[in-house]
């Protein structure tokens, strides 16, 4: 085997860390209204532009859960923003308002926590 083959735990941080920095600056974006972040769905019918920066994190994000199940772990920040990418329908909150809740949430350190007051995340 190839000693590229495999990734040290320690690039697997760092791919993390990349992720972590990304993730900060899409949700601020988020945040101020730019829509596309948790899914690109909102752009059917819509003239918005499509937010290639956002595609990315999310295939980022997949490939990290992936890359951390190999070793039989996770990275809870990866977990709860894909698990955030899920929510559609009627109980969607919008994603401005669901990008500063998650960030408050990493500010508090709280990812990969279920809060004692409230069980959806916004």
């Amino acid at each position: 085997m190839d000693e590229n083959d495999e990734i040290e735990p320690s690039g697997l941080q760092g791919l993390a860390e990349v992720f972590r920095e990304q993730l900060a600056a899409c949700l601020e974006e988020c945040a101020h209204g730019r829509r596309g972040l948790f899914s690109a769905l909102e752009h059917l019918g819509d003239d918005t532009e499509p937010w290639p920066e956002a595609e990315r994190l999310r295939e980022l994000a997949m490939a990290l859960q992936g890359l951390f199940a190999q070793d039989q772990e996770s990275n809870p920040l990866v977990d709860e923003f894909l698990d955030l990418c899920t929510i559609h329908g009627e109980s969607n909150p919008g994603e401005a308002r669901l990008a500063r809740s998650f960030l408050q949430r990493i500010e508090r350190g709280e990812v990969g926590t279920q809060p004692e007051t409230e069980r959806r995340p916004w």
